[in-house]
């Protein structure tokens, strides 16, 4: 057991780091986000400065706790931003994916590896500049309460967002182009997540409802441990009660994952090989 994890690790790190290099030749493409996220975090402080207006606080949440939930959330996308969906259903379409069926490796570990190196690229590229930005430029405090926790809690969005996205890559096993499908999904996601808006400004049973979906898992929550509150639908956690509900929902969706790749490869037929 000690030995295949060992050999596992090796392998994510070769991959990671292959990724890495491949991904610095292109290092202007994730530049470019250290101006648009500033930008983006300006135009949220500029509107929820004038809906809480005279107001205190609203939903429960104070005005500096909301620009601090945006500052997180932005920096937190940086660090789990994914795209499994769409280089799976390439693979799929094209027929390329033959070849990773033949390896003996799983794809989804190889996807997973990926991601590590494309990420570490972004903490780089991305994290870094716009966390100095948002502390040193627009002086919010954007260091995290329980530095720990949001690490933990952001390790584990990191996963939930991979595995939901490799969940609807995999439709293209059945649909060989599922575009549509994703452009929905991706907006259901964004706005369920919390990027849009906080989910306690949600009705209270829409809140309820998204406690038990994966959506929340992937921004919302590690942006509120991030701020160090949790509070949704009437439910208030600790913080490590909230984080542990999460691993249990990563844990769960990968499970899901497992599920329906073994019924993809029962599925699949090489299209376009």
């Amino acid at each position: 057991m000690i030995k295949r994890l060992k050999h596992e690790l090796k392998v994510m790190k070769a991959v990671a780091f292959v990724t890495y290099k491949e991904w610095s030749a292109y290092r202007t493409h994730s530049l470019v986000s250290v101006f648009v996220g500033p930008i983006y975090f300006i135009v949220q402080f500029f509107i929820w400065t004038a809906v809480y207006g005279n107001h205190g606080s609203l939903a429960g949440m104070e005005l500096e706790q909301t620009i601090r939930y945006f500052g997180a959330m932005g920096l937190i996308g940086y660090l789990v931003m994914d795209f499994a969906d769409w280089n799976l259903q390439m693979l799929i379409r094209t027929g390329k994916f033959l070849t990773f069926a033949l390896r003996p490796i799983h794809h989804r570990f190889f996807a997973l590896s990926q991601k590590v190196g494309h990420r570490i690229l972004g903490f780089f590229l991305e994290f870094v500049p716009c966390f100095l930005i948002f502390s040193y430029i627009f002086k919010i405090d954007m260091v995290p309460r329980y530095p720990v926790w949001t690490i933990i809690s952001i390790i584990l969005a990191f996963f939930m967002n991979f595995y939901m996205n490799y969940c609807l890559g995999m439709l293209a096993f059945w649909l060989v182009q599922a575009n549509g499908i994703r452009s929905v999904f991706g907006l259901i996601a964004q706005v369920f997540s919390g990027a849009l808006i906080p989910l306690v400004f949600f009705p209270e049973w829409v809140q309820k409802c998204l406690f038990f979906l994966p959506f929340q898992y992937t921004s919302y929550v590690p942006a509120m441990v991030w701020t160090g509150h949790y509070v949704m639908g009437g439910i208030s956690l600790t913080i490590p009660q909230i984080v542990g509900v999460q691993a249990v929902a990563v844990l769960i969706v990968y499970g899901i994952s497992e599920v329906i790749y073994r019924l993809s490869m029962k599925q699949f037929t090489g299209v376009g090989a």
